[in-house]
């Protein structure tokens, strides 16, 4: 970290990095960008595109914040200039790197669900008063559905491939954004069967989280209980096998259930840092980009359809 933009928490950045330069704002970044090698792009969302084609211009590589951008147009517009400049984007949905997803990917991989007809996954969290700022105030770049919607969508694309259609329920409860999601997905078929359904949900106002993580298979489902320190109602299985963990046995990251029977899956290795680590290698060695932007733009698509079915109150099919 050599440079930072901000106008307001130079005290802190000069803590945290003390060699590094405090900028007011990103032309005054982008005049060191002889000494650069990267931009991330952290501002506001609806700030996006206007700070990565800037950072695109300069001749710079780029990781942006998910989302990538507040429509799937204005997301394809980024990819085209990016491939313009020489492909040098990615997109931050560093949740791919989850100990959670890592270890999904594993257990499906494995085969131990059977066959997958259902994924969910549920980001909530009960915060009556919410806080003053750009994502609870901004209705239009801001909100849950760009927020956490996004890695939501990406993660279920990730495991189960594209979408066919999308229902969505939208409200804003407690601020001028969405701040109540509520997304079905249906997933293109695969080898002869119907595509697994998931059901995607994030929420401020929810006293009593479900599971972070439900996977239905016909040979029995992947549970996590909890997520990121999160309580629930459902945390009580992890703390009771932790109580009890003996010396030797493995970090767990859920459980396969069957009825009454639970068994502990060992936890994946990997971790967010990883991102940074395919950075390197994607700016140092040339290896493959670390998130294709495409990848975003194809999530956006599915942020709109959601936009678009909660206002008309049908399922919109994506073409």
């Amino acid at each position: 970290m050599t440079h930072v933009v901000t106008r307001t928490r130079a005290e802190q950045v000069h803590h945290d990095w003390p060699h590094a330069t405090v900028v007011p704002d990103v032309d005054s970044l982008l005049a060191h960008a002889s000494v650069l090698d990267l931009v991330v792009v952290a501002s506001p969302t609806g700030e996006h595109a206007a700070h990565v084609r800037a950072a695109l211009a300069a001749g710079l590589h780029v990781l942006v914040d998910k989302p990538l951008a507040t429509s799937a147009a204005e997301g394809q517009a980024l990819v085209d200039a990016a491939l313009h400049a020489g492909g040098r984007l990615t997109v931050f949905h560093n949740r791919r790197w989850d100990a959670e997803q890592l270890t999904l990917q594993s257990v499906l991989a494995s085969g131990e669900l059977g066959h997958v007809h259902r994924f969910e996954r549920r980001w909530e969290r009960f915060r009556p008063v919410p806080q003053d700022r750009w994502k609870e105030n901004d209705p239009h770049a801001g909100g849950l559905l760009l927020d956490l919607g996004a890695h939501l969508v990406d993660s279920a694309m990730q495991l189960f491939g594209p979408v066919e259609t999308v229902y969505a329920e939208l409200a804003s409860r407690s601020t001028a954004a969405t701040d109540d999601v509520f997304l079905a997905l249906t997933h293109h078929a695969r080898d002869g069967r119907p595509g697994v359904v998931s059901h995607l949900q994030a929420g401020s106002l929810v006293g009593a989280p479900g599971p972070r993580t439900r996977v239905l298979g016909d040979r029995g489902a992947y549970l996590v209980t909890s997520f990121e320190g999160e309580h629930s109602p459902f945390s009580v299985l992890d703390d009771a096998y932790e109580e009890g963990r003996r010396p030797g046995e493995p970090t767990h990251e859920g459980w396969i259930v069957r009825g009454a029977d639970r068994v502990a899956v060992p936890r994946a290795h990997g971790g967010h840092v990883d991102i940074y680590r395919a950075v390197v290698r994607w700016i140092v060695d040339g290896a493959p980009v670390p998130v294709d932007p495409a990848d975003a733009v194809r999530t956006a698509h599915v942020l709109d359809a959601a936009r678009a079915s909660a206002a008309q109150g049908q399922v919109v099919r994506l073409h």
